[in-house]
């Protein structure tokens, strides 16, 4: 379980510095990239997500699979948010 939630912990960390380096070269753009948080089809959508995949994940390999499903969700949530594009 440790290694587990080393390993998405560090994959949680890389997607936050990945958006820091993005907003230091185009101020901003932290804000579109984690503005799938406030839409609520996506987070209907990532929630949905991790329900499925956790419930087989746990069935298949035990309780761990309840962290890589959340973290799926995340990213299944930002994929489908709908952020407004500038012009």
């Amino acid at each position: 379980m440790a290694v587990t939630l080393l390993t998405v912990a560090i994959v949680v960390a890389a997607l936050v510095i990945r958006t820091a380096v993005a907003e230091l070269r185009a101020p901003g753009s932290a804000r579109r990239q984690w503005a799938f948080l406030t839409d609520r089809r996506a987070w209907a959508i990532g929630v949905g997500t991790a329900l499925v995949l956790g419930a087989f994940g746990w069935a298949t390999a035990g309780p761990t699979a309840a962290l890589w499903a959340a973290l799926a969700g995340l990213l299944v949530a930002s994929l489908t948010g709908t952020a407004e594009k500038d012009d």
